[in-house]
């Protein structure tokens, strides 16, 4: 499960543990920091934005190269006939 930085806040207030606080508490600060660095470096995060949408449409290409290269595999699993010389006189 993913979670943002508002429901580890809130995952923190419901347990008690000092293990379990101490962990939301830099839970919370890797946000914070990720957050920062994003903010700072927004053509990174824009450049990251036109990958997303250009592998997004992908995906549908990706399937079509697999069932081609299925119905391949299935047409190689049908049995050839044999052709060449053949010995039959015995």
């Amino acid at each position: 499960m993913v979670f943002t930085e508002h429901g580890v806040l809130m995952l923190a207030n419901v347990l008690k543990n000092k293990t379990a606080v101490q962990v939301s508490i830099r839970i919370i600060e890797v946000f914070v920091k990720l957050r920062e660095m994003l903010l700072t470096h927004k053509d990174i995060l824009l450049k990251l934005e036109e990958m997303e949408k250009k592998i997004g449409k992908q995906d549908t290409k990706i399937k079509l190269v697999f069932d081609y290269l299925n119905q391949f595999i299935k047409q190689q699993e049908k049995p050839r006939k044999m052709i060449g010389f053949r010995n039959d006189k015995k």
